[in-house]
Parts: structure tokens; sequence; C-alpha cells
């Protein structure tokens, strides 16, 4: 993609609290229903409450350093959801794009590389979760909504390892065989 400072893309987006999330991928890949399973999501009270933004085409701007994403005009409230054909809902103006949710990734792994994990888009450097084909996307996002990130050592940024954590114990850090 290429970074202009406004433009109309191919995508969806909803918020849940202050977090922007933007859903890019090709047609068909699920990026209404990943908006509409986020949104449902928020009113189970998985994530907090998720509005829609807007789905198929979005606009999105870098504006005082951040990106912000509101719906094309045409589709303001309009989602496609498969089988029912295109509903009205709820939506937001506006949001701050804070994840990018790319489906059907290429370079969607069990263990991105670091450098998957970041996009830039109209110049700014964002979180990125790249999803591979045949992965279902909403119990990645919900884990990169809820969960922390653990760097290669284990530990969460700034803090000691718990206690069940001592040991390394499973293959989700690095390799090695839990000794004790």
């Amino acid at each position: 993609m290429s970074d202009q400072a406004n433009r109309s893309i191919h995508a969806s987006a909803v918020v849940t609290g202050t977090i922007g999330i933007l859903i890019r991928g090709p047609s068909g890949s699920g990026k209404s229903q990943l908006a509409f399973d986020l949104m449902l999501a928020g009113r189970a009270g998985h994530i907090p409450s998720a509005t829609l933004v807007g789905d198929d085409r979005v606009h999105v701007e870098a504006r005082n350093g951040l990106v912000v994403v509101r719906p094309a005009d045409n589709l303001k409230g309009l989602i496609e959801i498969r089988g029912l054909g295109i509903r009205r809902c709820a939506f937001a103006p506006e949001a701050e794009v804070r994840l990018v949710v790319d489906l059907d990734a290429p370079d969607g792994e069990r263990l991105p590389a670091p450098n998957a994990l970041k996009t830039g888009l109209c110049g700014i450097n964002l979180l990125r979760l790249p999803v591979a084909p045949g992965y279902r996307p909403l119990p990645l996002v919900l884990a990169v909504l809820t969960t922390e990130a653990v760097s290669e050592t284990g530990r969460l940024a700034g803090q000691p390892l718990s206690d069940d954590c001592q040991q390394a114990f499973g293959n989700h850090i690095r390799p090695m065989i839990a000794t004790k």
C-alpha cells in the first residue's frame, strides 16, 4: 500500500473502547464477518463494547501523528452479513487505528517474526496482526486485546517472571526442556 495522507481503502473497521481496528484482506476473506464477530464479542462482555466504523470501504488519514479511520459516506452504518445481505447498525463516525488485522496474510505464522507484527499506514507505524489463510481471526484479535506480549526471555515488559513461569514450561517461549 502506498502511504498517502488521506485515502479510501477496501477494508472494514470497528472501535472497541478507544482502540480502532482496521481489517484488511482480499474479497471474501472475512473482513465483514470479523467486524461483526467483534461487535458480538463486545456485547458478550469479552471486550469493551465494539461499534462498527465502516464496512467494505473506509477512509484513512494521518492526523496529529495518528491514523484515523472513518466510514465511506455512502456506506455509513451498513454491514454485510453473509446469508442475510446488507444490514443497518449503529456506527462510530471515526476511530484512532491502533491495530491492523491482515486476513489471508501469507506471512501469518505460528511464531511471527517481530517485523511481521508492524505495518506502516499513512506514514505511521502500527501494530499488525497477520492471520494466515484458514485460521479463525476472532480468537487471535481477542488475544491481542486481552493479553500482554512476552519478550523472547519470557518476561513481560519490566516484570519479573511469575513462579509458574520460572521453569519456562511449554514451547511457546523458546525450545527448551523443563527440569526440576
